[in-house]
């Protein structure tokens, strides 16, 4: 059981309508197998993140400090045309969708990597984008422990992984929990994966669904950002 934490006297009935779910999260957590767990229970359309086609990520992973600021400007770039389609198609079609990232994930990687002249740079760039995205019906933030993460990186063995910096995975890490720590702009869900096995077990899916639809609608009630963040964290 995902043992929620939540207002139980706020129980709004569950939304028909379409959703905009994404799923959120440090380096090797979870996130697109939970958004292909969630597809399936959804019926959803699926939006991806590219990662293999940046040219620089090997390099960065070698070389961080001299190819940052390519490799997070090809990200925002790739990450925003992408996401400025779900405007369009959330008005041409009537089913649900499910990204398993959001631009605001490149400023998360941006404030990490990149040097002060380059930052505000790429911060010009990424505010003149953002305006042009579409929110999330619910943002869903999955963390899990550091052995956790370096474990599911190794069994994934992406080529460019290889030379994977563990203290780099425990800052960035560290970032998005900042991050998090107050966020307040949509529905959250925030889900500690180091003790949810939805890559075997149903149940959690169905619960997490449960949960999603139920913090749209308390959302969409008007009912304030209170009634509609929730956690299994201790």
């Amino acid at each position: 059981m995902l043992e929620l934490v939540q207002n139980a006297a706020v129980q709004s009935p569950l939304t028909s309508d379409p959703l905009y779910v994404v799923v959120e999260g440090p380096i090797g957590v979870g996130k697109t197998t939970l958004v292909h767990k969630l597809k399936d229970r959804m019926d959803a359309k699926l939006v991806l993140e590219v990662v293999e086609e940046n040219p620089f990520l090997s390099q960065f992973y070698s070389n961080p400090k001299r190819y940052a600021f390519q490799t997070q400007l090809f990200f925002l770039m790739s990450r925003f045309r992408q996401q400025k389609n779900l405007y369009h198609d959330g008005c041409e079609t009537h089913g649900d969708f499910l990204a398993d990232y959001h631009l605001l994930k490149d400023r998360i990687f941006a404030e990490l990597t990149l040097e002060d002249e380059e930052l505000a740079l790429y911060e010009s760039v990424y505010e003149s984008l953002a305006m042009c995205i579409r929110k999330p019906d619910v943002l869903i933030y999955l963390t899990a422990d550091e052995k956790s993460l370096i474990e599911r990186i190794e069994r994934r063995a992406r080529p460019f992984e290889k030379d994977f910096d563990r203290r780099y995975l425990a800052r960035l890490s560290e970032r998005y929990q900042h991050h998090f720590s107050d966020y307040s702009d949509t529905p959250l869900l925030k889900l500690n994966t180091t003790r949810i096995n939805y890559v075997t077990d149903q149940a959690p899916v169905d619960e997490i669904y449960s949960e999603i639809r139920r913090l749209a609608s308390n959302w969409k009630a008007g009912l304030g950002i209170e009634a509609c963040i929730s956690s299994n964290f201790c």
